[in-house]
């Protein structure tokens, strides 16, 4: 195992986290490749059903949850602005622990013009609706991963992880 992605992936069912939806990100394409190989999801005995919208993978995530299943979604963040609904009216409200694997595009000053303004005020938004959120870092993965998932046991919300460089 020497990718991040593996390391993320291996960490995340060791605490099972089984059940993965979302929409793909050339920032979270490492783990994407992973989910979409039968050899790795039969291996693990793991799920990933893609999403067309990151509110829909919120739904089907949510759906997991309720039966029994520790869930991921993985969005870029620009896909958070559809899923914010869904996490204000039912999510948050309903307390349904969510592990959201969020690309954080336009948090540097060199990507596409359309990531500036949600990449500028992507930790204001979350802070706003009260999702807790840590920021990975590729040089321990692992130990962030747990701590996201201790966050997530704590508070019984959804919590993100948000991703910057590609993985």
């Amino acid at each position: 195992m020497n990718t991040t992605a593996e390391k993320m992936l291996t960490t995340l069912i060791e605490n099972n986290y089984t059940h993965f939806t979302g929409v793909p990100c050339s920032l979270l394409k490492g783990i994407f490749s992973l989910l979409e190989s039968n050899e790795v999801t039969e291996r693990h005995g793991i799920s990933f059903t893609p999403a067309i919208r990151e509110d829909s993978a919120l739904g089907v995530a949510s759906g997991m949850y309720l039966g029994g299943k520790k869930s991921v979604v993985l969005m870029q963040n620009s896909g958070l602005g559809y899923s914010l609904n869904v996490l204000t009216s039912f999510n948050l409200i309903y307390d349904l622990p969510i592990l959201l694997l969020i690309s954080w595009r336009g948090a540097y000053e060199n990507d596409a013009v359309e990531h500036d303004i949600i990449g500028a005020k992507l930790t204001n938004l979350l802070d706003s609706v009260e999702i807790p959120h840590k920021e990975f870092d590729n040089n321990r993965p692992e130990e962030l991963i747990a701590e996201t998932l201790s966050l997530i046991e704590e508070t019984n919300r959804p919590v993100a992880l948000l991703i910057k460089d590609e993985i």
